[in-house]
């Protein structure tokens, strides 16, 4: 069984940088789409950006509205998240998994605050 581990986030100010990181225990990613997810206060996940297995990306323009990249390390089964000029409403759960996700593959995610 595939498994997940996300890592990265943290307290930042308004306007700062983080980068997060995905591992996948195994070479899902060399397969599959991979794409990060943010909960909020509910339980809904909100799609932030996907990343193809040949590197094409898309992005919830009504979120990241230009500030965040995502990318791709087949060799290290990783995805990261870049995240710039971040505002306190990307405050929230970030969490990896493939694009549709797998119900079963969900991790426990890393917390992301933004706050002064």
């Amino acid at each position: 069984q595939v498994q997940f581990a996300e890592s990265g986030g943290g307290l930042v100010q308004p306007g700062g940088t983080l980068r997060l990181s995905c591992q996948a225990s195994g070479s899902i990613f060399g397969s599959y789409a991979g794409a990060w997810y943010r909960q909020g206060p509910g339980d809904q996940r909100d799609l932030i950006a996907t990343i193809s297995t040949s590197g094409s990306t898309n992005y919830a323009d009504s979120i990241v509205q230009g500030r965040f990249t995502i990318s791709r390390d087949n060799a290290k089964n990783t995805v990261y998240l870049r995240m710039d000029r971040l505002k306190p409403e990307d405050t929230g759960v970030y969490l990896c998994n493939t694009f549709p996700p797998r119900d079963t593959l969900w991790g426990q995610g890393t917390q992301v605050t933004v706050s002064s």
